[in-house]
């Protein structure tokens, strides 16, 4: 296995990846970023993504690139019985197996939980699917399908508009982030009591918990919510507002906030106004206000104005595009951008979330060529282990 002398948190830990596309690669790379060794199992043809073009770099494909490094590709066709026993000793031998494939599909290779537990008792299988493993196990899963049958699409655009997407795959993410914590919170299971168990996270289960104060609305309160473009159903200001060259969000979410506000845009008496008094005043009488703070602010730059509203404490921030979120990164000190690999292989990378204090995130690998490490697999996962009889 490889050994540059860097360790994480997840040092030793062994992960079989039979996952592809998005949520399942998402949660194997931050895995990997923390020090686990990944072993991205590929069909012959390669994960899917990376057909997935343009934008490429260097012919490969970006959405590949993001989501794929700190791994170990391997190639392997299922139906080659071969193949499919070097698989099968890989899930024997791993800490963590995770899959995505339909409900049930990996039965037929000896790869689904049953079978894959039966061999490795500690074993931690991961399986992330769209609408679950019971009635909604037949329903393919894929995020913009879950983004509208989950109704954040129905929130998602101008009131009197057409539904939209979000701009990513957010509950594909969503759900790799939680299959991330599920594998972690069943590790910690593992040191305690020596056993492994099925974590299954879908993405429908994923989008209604990630609409947070939406699902609560209903679920709670008995209301459905509705899209209401940029505006929030129970703050104002707390959105886009025009400045001297193009719109700011502001969300000053409290009384204290749009006092200041106030007080910066030059016009203190708002805030003293018994019509604007409290968040729940501002929120009746938004069409009030919102004229008021829009003349003010627009005699600076979206730029001018983040800088005098941040430094009095009131929350904001210029509406960028992907370039301005990284450059704004950059200005905070967050060095977002790391390269991975050395000479022609090096490929910059959006750095890991997450920072520690003691066992920070490695970069080891960037994202490996379509069976670029099989030969090294083969002949290790030959090899019998300790534990096998000879």
């Amino acid at each position: 296995m490889t050994d540059d002398g860097v360790r994480g948190p997840l040092d030793g830990l062994l992960v079989a990846d039979f996952s592809r596309i998005l949520a399942g690669p998402y949660t194997t790379m931050l895995l990997a970023d923390l020090g686990a060794d990944v072993v991205k199992v590929e069909g012959p043809a390669g994960d899917d993504t990376r057909t997935w073009t343009p934008p490429v770099r260097d012919g490969v494909s970006t959405y590949y690139l993001g989501v794929n490094r700190g791994k170990r590709s391997i190639a392997l066709d299922f139906h080659d019985p071969e193949d499919a026993r070097i698989a099968r000793e890989l899930a024997r031998r791993a800490d963590v197996v995770i899959e995505n494939f339909k409900p049930g599909g990996l039965a037929r290779y000896g790869l689904d939980h049953a079978s894959v537990s039966a061999g490795n008792p500690g074993v931690v299988y991961a399986s992330i699917t769209g609408f679950g493993t019971d009635a909604g196990r037949h329903v393919p899963g894929y995020d913009l399908m879950v983004q509208a049958v989950s109704g954040l699409m129905s929130l998602t655009g101008d009131p009197e508009g057409p539904a939209y997407r979000a701009g990513i795959s957010v509950f594909d993410v969503m759900a790799g982030n939680h299959a991330a914590i599920g594998i972690l919170a069943a590790l910690r299971h593992r040191d305690a009591t020596g056993r492994g168990q099925l974590v299954e996270v879908n993405l429908l289960s994923s989008a209604l918990t990630g609409l947070v104060n939406h699902s609560s609305a209903y679920v709670a309160g008995g209301t459905v919510p509705h899209r209401m473009g940029n505006a929030h159903p129970s703050v104002f200001p707390y959105e886009p507002l025009p400045t001297a060259d193009r719109e700011l969000i502001v969300t000053a979410a409290n009384d204290g906030q749009f006092r200041r506000l106030c007080e910066v845009l030059g016009t203190p008496e708002t805030a003293d106004d018994p019509r604007f008094g409290r968040n729940a005043d501002r929120t009746e009488r938004r069409e009030e206000l919102r004229p008021i703070l829009v003349e003010r602010l627009r005699t600076r730059t979206a730029l001018e104005w983040f800088d005098l509203l941040v430094a009095a404490g009131v929350p904001c921030g210029p509406i960028n595009t992907i370039d301005g979120g990284f450059a704004m990164a950059e200005r905070f000190g967050l060095e977002p951008v790391v390269e991975v690999g050395e000479g022609e292989r090096a490929v910059p990378t959006t750095r890991h979330p997450i920072r520690f204090s003691e066992s920070p995130a490695t970069y080891r690998l960037p994202p490996p060529e379509l069976d670029e490490h099989g030969a090294e697999l083969r002949a290790w996962l030959a090899k019998p282990t300790k534990d096998d009889d000879v």
